[in-house]
């Protein structure tokens, strides 16, 4: 009790950073400062549907296009989100209003639609489809107001404002298909502080839309490419008939508004979306709890150890005779080598790999550097150095390696190399040949396919092979007690021991520390949502590997006391435990948040899925596997034996 009470102020105290920390931040551009009607550009990003899972280019739709469509070089992380990012046809200049312009229009003549055009734009917006567009790398979003009183009185008191990432489509109402053909553009800008004798410069620091639907006959074009809006809500919505041609304009209208909001502020609107109070909450509630089963559980297992030394040594010294019992027995089985000691060495080395990996990315974004406005920096640097820890990886591996008295080190280097990154490009390639099918931007090319093989084959094998060669010439680990020519019969277990009840009990405590987080997670992941809290995971990292490390202790204990002295493997596979509730959870989340019924986005969710639930094993099983190899050293040194 007094232990974990003793966590508690230093958790408190490590919580009060973190939310310092979270709101700390370094952008990833430097400022761009704009005169009196400089251009603006708006550039598209990408279509998203978090019922198909499916990204594609805006230009797979008919709209208006420039004259010279020009995309932007891209990095890798956005290439593998389905980011292509290309310039548009809308003229925007800053703080110049326009009350209403036509896209695309020709001797004042509306855009037809053809009837395959008209097919796929409605099948667009029945797959609910959102429009991702950009003004000075800021992503556009549609303000929702919500009134969580329903008195008309107090509704200006209750009103609550949140914004939705992109706009819709359209929509549908009594099975008929509405286009939003008309976006009004609302820019906020901050005025600089100038000195007398200079322009004012001005920084866009918001990028909202109010997108709507006006059928041909309302909207008046002229020949000048300016329109006229219906006014009031007496204009009907432009229906698209996918059965036909359909013809309409493309319009909209630009309003500028100036805003106290500071340029290095902007993205805090994009990351206050939802109400976090509930993530506060939570993420308190499993520091107090981890920290506080954590103090008992150290304290019950010191306090018996303590009396096992005690009671072991006592009777070296008093009775040499007396018969011996629990953990002591298998002194001279418990380091023998396990099967297939390379397979378990190279997937231990992945695991160091992913640690380390991970370890620094949350880091370095909890820092602020890898902020969303660098968009694709954490997945471009989580696969950089995911190659670069290779040597981390593959020096782990060949020290375990040795110890397990391994000595083929060559085919060890190359299986630790190739076994976790070769299932999980495999997968990847499966679904990427489904995505290919499909048409969609979220494929990843050819090309960039070629880049990530020979990264992996040019960066990340020699890097473990290195890291293998130095690991496999240091000294072994040492193994406290000397190993029996001779294996010991292992006793009949009961059933709490079985393989599987030990993954059940021990994946309870790490996942339920974690799965308010797994929630934000999962909705940046498969709802389009930004994830920004990394000062928060990175504590949850911090009490996963804690409650890892412990749960692992407790499980081997037992099954060392059981006599039971194959523990390497069955400790790696419990220790990852709680990988199992995390697929339990994603199956959950398919079922109760996400509207995904066809087979390929039900494909790529479980796919995705699966990669997600075997690294977290790698992960914990790595960081359970080293905690519970230190404590068994550690034990039997502590002991007497002849």
């Amino acid at each position: 009790m007094a232990t974990a009470m003793d966590w508690l102020p230093w958790s408190l105290l490590l919580l009060s950073l973190m939310c310092e920390t979270s709101a700390f931040y370094v952008p990833g551009v430097a400022p761009i400062n704009f005169h009196q009607n400089d251009p603006v550009e708006i550039k598209a990003v990408k279509l998203t549907s978090s019922r198909t899972q499916l990204p594609y280019e805006y230009y797979s739709l008919p709209f208006c296009q420039p004259r010279k469509i020009t995309y932007k070089a891209e990095n890798l992380g956005e290439v593998l989100r389905g980011d292509r990012i290309v310039n548009t046809p809308f003229q925007v200049l800053m703080n110049s209003e326009k009350k209403c312009e036509v896209l695309c229009s020709q001797s004042n003549k509306p855009v037809t639609l053809t009837v395959e055009q008209s097919r796929l734009v409605a099948e667009r917006i029945t797959e609910d489809y959102y429009v991702h567009l950009i003004a000075d790398n800021l992503p556009v979003a549609t303000r929702l107001e919500l009134y969580s009183n329903r008195d008309s009185d107090d509704k200006r008191k209750e009103k609550d404002v949140q914004f939705e990432h992109g706009y819709r489509l359209g929509f549908t109402d009594v099975n008929k298909i509405y286009l939003h053909n008309h976006l009004s553009f609302i820019l906020y800008y901050h005025r600089e502080d100038m000195e007398e004798d200079q322009e004012h410069t001005y920084r866009v620091v918001r990028f909202e839309v109010i997108p709507q639907s006006i059928r041909l006959e309302d909207l008046k074009a002229d020949e000048k490419s300016s329109c006229t809006l219906p006014e009031g809500t007496n204009s009907s919505p432009q229906e698209i008939d996918p059965t036909k041609e359909n013809q309409l304009y493309f319009t909209y209208s630009v309003h500028w508004e100036e805003s106290d909001i500071k340029w290095a502020s902007r993205w805090d609107t994009y990351l206050t979306m939802s109400d976090v109070q509930i993530h506060w909450f939570s993420i308190i509630n499993s520091v107090v709890v981890v920290f506080f089963l954590s103090g008992i559980l150290s304290m019950i297992i010191i306090r018996t150890l303590r009396k096992d030394i005690a009671n072991y040594n006592k009777e070296d010294d008093i009775e040499d005779t007396m018969e011996e019992s629990g953990w002591k027995l298998v002194h001279g089985d418990v380091f023998r080598p396990p099967q297939y000691p390379m397979i378990l060495s190279s997937l231990l080395g992945s695991g160091i790999q992913l640690f380390c990996m991970i370890l620094i990315v949350i880091f370095v974004a909890m820092l602020g550097m890898l902020s969303p406005s660098s968009r694709g920096a954490l997945m471009t640097t989580a696969c950089f150095l995911f190659m670069f820890m290779g040597v981390f990886g593959g020096f782990s591996a060949g020290r375990l390696y040795r110890t397990l008295k391994g000595h083929r080190w060559k085919k060890g280097a190359f299986c630790t190399a190739t076994l976790y990154p070769g299932v999980v490009f495999g997968i990847c390639f499966v679904l990427n040949c489904f995505i290919w099918g499909k048409h969609s931007s979220g494929a990843v090319p050819f090309p960039t396919m070629v880049a990530l093989l020979c990264m992996w084959f040019g960066i990340s094998l020699p890097l473990v092979y290195l890291g293998y060669y130095f690991g496999f010439r240091k000294q072994p680990y040492d193994n406290p007690v000397r190993t029996n020519q001779i294996p010991r019969q292992i006793p009949e277990q009961r059933w709490y021991m079985n393989r599987f009840v030990g993954i059940l009990m021990a994946g309870i405590l790490p996942f339920g520390a974690m799965f308010i987080e797994l929630f934000f997670i999962f909705s940046a992941i498969w709802e389009n949502q930004f994830y920004y809290l990394f000062g928060f995971l990175f504590l949850v990292f911090i009490i996963l590997v804690v409650s890892c490390s412990q749960i692992s202790i407790v499980m081997v204990y037992f099954q060392l006391c059981a006599e039971d002295y194959r523990w390497w493997w069955r400790n790696f596979l419990v220790s990852g435990g709680s990988a199992f509730y995390v697929l339990v959870y994603a199956m959950f989340y398919f079922v109760n948040k996400l509207d995904i019924v066809e087979f390929i986005p039900s494909l790529l969710y479980f796919g995705y899925t699966a990669l997600m639930v075997l690294s977290f094993w790698l992960l914990t099983g790595t960081i359970g596997f080293y905690a519970a190899y230190m404590f068994v050293r550690k034990i039997y040194a502590a002991v007497k034996i002849d």
